[in-house]
């Protein structure tokens, strides 16, 4: 069980911003396999299809459902990204989402992120990834984006078994060590900030 890994009784808060905006995603199932199997996250899930799309001309006033993802997104000790792969780059909808998370709220900067992501292709959401890390990292939105194991879910059709569950050992086991370390490295960034009050 992912959930005897995290070492001590601390709980870690965190956002799961799910990239995708489709009814039935695989991100979406990554996302919920994590919180089912993993409770010392308390994951509090954020969707990308309630948002408008951004737009300028309609920001002059911060709508409000921005607003109460900056405040989640502020009280949390970090986030976690399911990032799909559209056209070898993340999809609209998240990039947009981010867009408003740097216009005139900044909940993402100094906030630590672990991007993860699942596709029906072979080797995942590679290239999204790659891509969202440089958006992640650009002015303005400043996140501390987690620099460990990559976690790519490739062949996602049949990565999930029937029961949503993620039925390869192997992947499941991969999955728990880039949680763990992504849990130390929330915990430093946590402590480091404390210290610097």
């Amino acid at each position: 069980m992912l959930n005897k890994i995290l070492l001590g009784s601390d709980f870690v808060k965190l956002v799961a911003i799910i990239g995708s905006n489709n009814q039935v995603s695989y991100n979406r199932l990554l996302i919920e396999f994590i919180a089912k199997h993993y409770p010392k996250f308390h994951l509090e899930k954020l969707e990308v299809r309630e948002l408008p799309l951004f737009n300028e001309d309609i920001a002059g006033v911060t709508p409000a459902v921005i607003e109460e993802w900056s405040k989640k997104i502020s009280k949390s000790d970090g986030v976690i990204i399911a990032c799909p792969e559209y056209n070898h780059s993340v999809t609209a909808s998240l990039k947009s989402a981010i867009e408003w998370m740097s216009y005139q709220v900044h909940p993402l900067k100094q906030k630590p992120v672990m991007i993860l992501g699942a596709s029906t292709y072979p080797q995942g959401s590679s290239r999204a990834q790659l891509h969202l890390r440089q958006i992640l990292n650009s002015p303005g939105v400043d996140a501390d984006v987690f620099q460990g194991q990559e976690f790519l879910l490739g062949q996602a059709k049949t990565a999930f078994n029937a029961a949503a569950e993620i039925s390869d050992p192997k992947t499941v086991s991969f999955l728990a060590g880039c949680l763990q370390d992504f849990a130390i490295f929330v915990k430093k960034a946590k402590k480091n900030d404390k210290g610097g009050k």
